[in-house]
């Protein structure tokens, strides 16, 4: 099959009918995945910090140092949570949180290193690129020494959060170049796949970029997965506005939907597409396996960032399950490198319903966790917050 090149994959995008476009990128999904099956994960999306100097305009998450609602999560509040998800039949954490000065490398590498003593076959799916290279600055490490020593603690994959739009005039726009460059992006995921790790690959879309960047950032996706091969799946999902600095209005669903065909044609490269049910609600999510998503995506369990920006969507497993077989598939568990682990949890064993994803701290509070004292700070808020413990 000859591949898209970026001027016809333009013309597809400003011209095909939206239902063409989805009957081209479900061949593409059915010719990849006959069997049949969609599968999904049940992890837990831990974001252990809001404090974050990155300043994004797309932002609705953060709070800035010293902040009376930054919290940092302790050890055990998430030993915890990966206790609770557990609990409701998930092997995984996806770890992530905002640039916070006061979180050192080595804070990263006990968490690890805890967890996986306590929990020996639970993974860590944790630290975006952006992440990766905010530790480096702290650290004074290169990024690949930085993996290394994540790698050696217990860091088992790489989320592939921070994208937004892989092109530099854009990040600039969004105020996200300082926290990552296009190329240190994916920098990180090259050195991630040279060491051994998969990660995932994502897209937020519907900001201040064009078609033809949108475009752009699938392709340069594309030229590393020729590469390296090291990512196992692509996602996309809408900008959130509300509460944001940038606002504005958020894209359509049929846009979503052609958005997301077009990455399965252009990314072809790529095995899996998971469908954005978190963005853009279970109905949506459930169409996007007619426009060449083969995947759910996860669980979740708990969520904070898109809820900051306004959406609350949730689907716990039996929702999930459900949206998939009333498209007419199979509904298999997977781990984060689709792996088949078995069929629907709730099938085997009573599990509690979830009718409201969770969030990072019931009660609402702020405030870092008491372990973090014994780790130096670099902000004058937190060495005056330690010094009064």
């Amino acid at each position: 099959m000859t591949r898209l090149t970026r001027e016809s994959a333009l013309d597809l995008y400003l011209h095909a009918p939206t239902a063409e476009l989805g009957r081209m990128a479900d061949a593409v999904r059915r010719q990849k995945h006959p069997e049949g099956v969609v599968t999904y994960i049940i992890d837990r999306n831990v974001n252990y910090t809001n404090v974050c100097v990155a300043r994004c305009k797309f932002c609705a998450f953060y709070r800035e140092v010293g902040s009376s609602e930054g919290y940092t999560l302790g050890f055990d509040e998430i030993y915890a949570k990966i206790e609770e998800t557990m609990s409701l039949g998930g092997g995984q954490l996806l770890l992530q949180g905002g640039h916070n000065p006061d979180v050192p490398l080595q804070w990263y590498l006990d968490l690890f290193r805890n967890v996986k003593a306590r929990y020996p076959s639970f993974r860590l799916h944790a630290l975006s690129p952006p992440e990766v290279i905010h530790i480096t600055r702290l650290s004074g490490l290169p990024v690949a020494e930085v993996i290394r020593q994540l790698i050696g603690a217990g860091l088992d994959s790489i989320p592939g959060g921070g994208a937004e739009i892989l092109v530099d005039r854009v990040r600039k726009l969004l105020n996200c170049y300082n926290k990552a460059t296009a190329d240190e992006w994916l920098g990180v995921m090259r050195e991630a796949h040279r060491a051994g790790l998969r990660t995932t690959a994502t897209m937020m879309y519907g900001t201040v970029e064009t078609v033809e960047e949108r475009l752009e950032h699938m392709f340069r996706l594309r030229e590393l997965q020729d590469e390296t091969g090291g990512f196992t799946a692509f996602i996309a999902w809408s900008y959130q506005p509300e509460h944001t600095e940038l606002g504005g209005q958020e894209a359509t669903g049929v846009e979503y939907l052609r958005t997301l065909a077009l990455g399965r044609l252009v990314l072809d490269n790529f095995d899996n597409l998971q469908a954005s049910w978190v963005t853009q609600g279970g109905k949506v999510g459930q169409m996007s396996l007619a426009y060449g998503a083969n995947d759910m995506g996860s669980v979740m369990i708990e969520e904070n960032v898109v809820r900051a920006a306004g959406a609350e969507y949730c689907m716990d497993e039996y929702e999930v399950v459900r949206n998939i077989e009333r498209a007419g598939f199979a509904a298999r568990r997977r781990n984060m490198h689709y792996e088949i682990l078995g069929g629907p949890v709730f099938r085997d064993r009573e599990v509690p319903r979830m009718l409201e994803l969770a969030v990072a701290r019931a009660d609402g509070r702020g405030g870092e966790a008491g372990d973090l004292s014994s780790y130096a700070a670099r902000s004058a808020a937190a060495k005056r917050a330690r010094a009064t413990e």
